[in-house]
């Protein structure tokens, strides 16, 4: 990239002026990844301080039985496979009660798209767990579901949303979003929501009052126009709605466990390489200088390893997610080790390692605790990118 356009965006960039397909694009081919880094920190700066947020949470994956057979998906089963599972909702309210102890805020709830369960399940999963944690947010449900409930219901994604609301739903969850453009999405995905039925469905939860998050599946076969359009389109629905609380760059993954089955589920994986720590980090600086009207850039520390999700917090991330538990949709980011779960204590110590101050918050983004810095008396004591 010229100097000339750099100091171009730049400028933009500080004028608060709006970036263009074309600036996104030109972002991405610079191979400056300081000055990136720099340019999405001081975004992040402005918006969040020297805060990074996170929480307490829990994911459930109630099943793992899926009519679709997307490319990039090493979760899905069939019915009557060897390790296809349906929890009994008394199990799942097992397993999220066995956290209340830990002062457990969230239980986040995706599941595959069950052919046979009954649409009654899922309200009622809804209402059995917020009888036994009344406390606890329940984030649940990609659009892609809810556009699968419809089709097992009968109802309207409008009625579906009312009753589960009524059941105690918080929030959606930002899934089915992949890549949106169809160029890319016709090769990945194997179920019927697309864009026009993802954002008609967050649209309607904007609507009722949730706020929802966001996120893009990255690092496959698309390419940096493919990623540049998919933030723009979420852009301008959050001119109309204002929903969106937090965008979520996701890395796509290979199989690295449900391949040892004999089965390799993942088809794009042949053809294909991991995006690298440094395209992860480009992935967020160019998220957070594009995506100017959502509050929050997450990073989801189980899908990018625990060093690079600190490095996304110095590249325009402000969040680095909660403690998780169990993450069955995909597996170590790296293949080395990443943990299912990290306590608040290593939630922490992660952030204060990476230089910057921890606050908890619940799933409205609401704070819970704010907790101190890295003791800045320190010489070694590390401290966020200076602007």
């Amino acid at each position: 990239m010229d100097a000339g356009l750099k100091r171009e965006l730049e400028e933009k960039v500080r004028s608060g002026e709006r970036l263009t397909r074309e600036d996104g694009i030109a972002l991405y081919e610079s191979d400056d990844l300081a000055w990136l880094g720099g340019l999405a920190h001081e975004v992040r700066t402005r918006k969040n301080g020297d805060v990074v947020h996170f929480n307490v949470n829990r994911h459930l994956n109630m099943t793992n039985v899926c009519t679709a057979s997307c490319a990039y998906c090493s979760f899905q089963r069939k019915p009557g496979e060897k390790d296809a599972y349906t929890m009994r909702i008394e199990e799942a309210v097992r397993l999220a009660k066995a956290m209340e102890s830990e002062n457990l805020t969230e239980l986040h709830i995706v599941n595959g798209l069950h052919p046979n369960l009954p649409w009654r399940y899922y309200p009622r999963s809804l209402s059995e767990l917020k009888k036994a944690l009344p406390n606890v947010s329940l984030k649940a449900f990609t659009a892609t579901e809810i556009h699968h409930f419809e089709t097992i219901s009968g109802l309207s994604a409008s009625e579906i949303l009312d009753e589960l609301i009524d059941a105690g739903l918080e929030s959606l969850t930002g899934g089915g979003a992949e890549i949106f453009d169809w160029e890319v999405r016709q090769h990945i995905v194997d179920h019927r929501t697309h864009w026009e039925d993802w954002s008609r469905i967050h649209r309607l939860a904007h609507e009722k009052g949730l706020k929802t998050p966001s996120t893009m599946l990255y690092g496959h076969i698309e390419e940096p126009r493919h990623r540049v359009d998919h933030v723009l389109r979420l852009r301008e629905l959050q001119d109309e709605t204002g929903g969106f609380q937090v965008f979520i760059p996701l890395r796509y993954q290979h199989d690295f466990v449900d391949m040892q089955d004999g089965k390799i589920r993942n088809r794009l994986q042949a053809r294909t390489t991991m995006a690298t720590g440094a395209e992860a980090l480009k992935t967020f600086a160019v998220s957070r200088l594009l995506f100017d009207n959502v509050p929050h850039v997450k990073v989801f520390w189980v899908m990018h390893g625990v060093q690079t999700a600190q490095l996304a917090l110095q590249h325009g991330a402000d969040d680095m997610d909660g403690s998780v538990v169990e993450y069955k949709i995909t597996h170590d980011a790296d293949n080395y080790g990443t943990p299912n779960k990290l306590t608040r204590d290593d939630l922490l110590e992660l952030i204060r390692d990476a230089g910057f101050r921890p606050v908890e918050r619940n799933t409205r983004y609401e704070i819970i605790r704010e907790y101190p810095g890295p003791d800045a008396s320190r010489r070694e004591s590390p401290q966020p990118m200076r602007l």
